[in-house]
């Protein structure tokens, strides 16, 4: 027994890892994972109690579960047999495509990362870029949405700041599931935004099957109950204008909705603005490039390593001004949340239910809708300092003095007011208002002073007209020009 035995070196080191492996997968591991699993269960339950909406059960449901769930969903296994049949490939062969789609969109939400990762970063960045202001809110009839609901908050586009703004303004109310585009299915942001329940959308896919599964897991999202955030021109909007809504997803949604069920579908509009967004002059060269008249003139998009190397000066830029303390926030940065709109009201209303209805008679019916809920959104849209500047300097291209400036923009603010539009005014003070809009027109370099009239730089009207067209479908037709 006290003989001594030689071993090879590397079976030596191969042993100790075993060792230590079998270690941590019996004694440590199971120990972290009940700790973090007591964090997040405590997490819930204090979240649980101070949310206007609790988080659904759905939500909370193991990522695996709900993948199942949605695999050996009947209509999915139906759509799998017709692409296989139609395709003339093996079933297996559909199958793993679906089994990839599934995992592209499912999320899989973590109360704890929402809620303290999640909640931080979004707080962190928007009080650092911007001065972030809630104008108004229909607290009444959102205190009034029925507990079993399934809430919808429906948003104008203007910035992938979006996300964040809205998700860091409702964290006392509710946690959002977003509709993420594929610009963030990138290591390892994909992760964190997966675990704060976004589901990811090709936009533009075409193929039936990954359509299919996109459809059944959005309805059966909002059969659970579960909040999200839906930006209905699907897109941001390359020239600041309201875009035409498109109803893919809403027609998802009202596809298997029961008017007469237990749970009703509300949307509540939401409108953003902000006085300078992050991407306006990439959104613009969009613009530029599409249009005969000024696309021989664009310079190429830089892609690839110029694109990394455009965003770096950008941020590199910002960081130096930091540094020497000449740093300022990009303005004011707004939301409004509008009355909540009931579909089980609107359908009562007008007499139809979508799930007796064939295609071709209900695209109509849900188009009208989108119309309708788009419309709502841009009431709610708020007008800026940046934006009303603009649109006086637009409206005289021969230049204003500052008095002459201050009383036009007190002439569209009182124009605004009478349509029912909502104007934000900082500190409610409308000369501070016009003055602040002014300088961050002037730091841009955007617009000019010359002879003591300020009119807009003939290179940079574009950027302007793009903050004017945030706020133009508020005007009665034809007052801005």
């Amino acid at each position: 027994m006290t003989s001594s035995v030689t071993l090879p070196l590397w079976q030596v080191v191969v042993l100790v890892l075993l060792a230590v492996w079998w270690a941590l997968e019996r004694l440590l591991v199971p120990s972290v994972r009940w700790f973090l699993r007591r964090r997040v269960n405590l997490a819930i339950e204090e979240v649980n109690q101070r949310l206007r909406i609790a988080i659904p059960q759905f939500q909370l449901t193991k990522r695996q579960v709900l993948l199942d769930r949605l695999l050996y969903d009947p209509a999915v296994v139906q759509a799998i047999e017709a692409f296989a049949r139609e395709e003339g490939m093996p079933r297996e062969v559909a199958v793993a495509k679906v089994e990839r789609y599934a995992h592209e969109i499912v999320p899989s939400f973590n109360a704890y990362a929402y809620f303290r990762i999640g909640y931080w970063i979004a707080r962190g960045a928007a009080r650092l870029l911007y001065r972030v202001r809630l104008g108004s809110s229909d607290e009444v009839g959102l205190a009034s949405i029925p507990p079993n609901a399934t809430v919808v908050f429906l948003m104008n586009h203007r910035s992938n700041m979006d996300y964040v703004l809205v998700s860091y303004l409702v964290a006392e109310r509710i946690a959002l599931s977003y509709a993420v585009g594929e610009w963030a299915r990138i290591w390892p942001l994909q992760q964190l935004i997966r675990s704060m329940g976004a589901y990811f959308v090709r936009r533009n896919s075409r193929d039936p099957l990954y359509r299919r599964v996109l459809e059944r897991y959005i309805q059966m999202a909002t059969q659970g109950g579960v909040p999200q955030a839906v930006f209905p021109e699907g897109g941001l909007s390359r020239d600041g204008r309201l875009r035409a809504p498109k109803i893919g997803i809403l027609d998802y949604m009202l596809r298997t909705f029961d008017p007469e069920g237990e749970r009703d579908l509300v949307f509540v509009p939401v409108g953003l603005n902000y006085d300078r967004t992050l991407e306006d002059r990439t959104l613009l060269l969009d613009v530029r490039e599409s249009d005969p008249a000024t696309a021989e003139t664009v310079k190429p998009r830089a892609r690839g390593f110029g694109a990394l190397t455009k965003t770096s000066g950008f941020v590199g830029r910002n960081l130096w001004q930091m540094a020497l303390r000449r740093w300022h926030r990009f303005g004011y940065a707004c939301v409004n949340f509008g009355s909540p709109f009931s579909t089980r009201d609107y359908l009562a209303r007008k007499g139809f239910d979508p799930r007796k209805l064939s295609r071709e008679e209900r695209i109509p019916r849900i188009e009208e809708l989108a119309r309708e809920l788009m419309a709502e959104i841009g009431k709610v849209v708020p007008a800026l300092p940046v934006s009303l500047v603009a649109t006086a300097l637009l409206a005289h291209p021969e230049g204003l003095s500052e008095f002459e400036l201050k009383a036009e923009v007190h002439d569209w603010i009182a124009t605004l007011e009478a349509a029912g539009a909502r104007v934000y005014v900082p500190r409610s003070d409308r000369d501070y208002a016009i003055s602040f809009g002014l300088r961050m027109l002037e730091q841009r370099h955007l617009i000019a002073v010359r002879e003591g009239l300020y009119l807009p730089v003939e290179s940079e009207r574009t950027t302007l007209a793009y903050y004017a067209n945030s706020i133009v479908h508020l005007f009665p037709q034809g007052e801005t020009r």
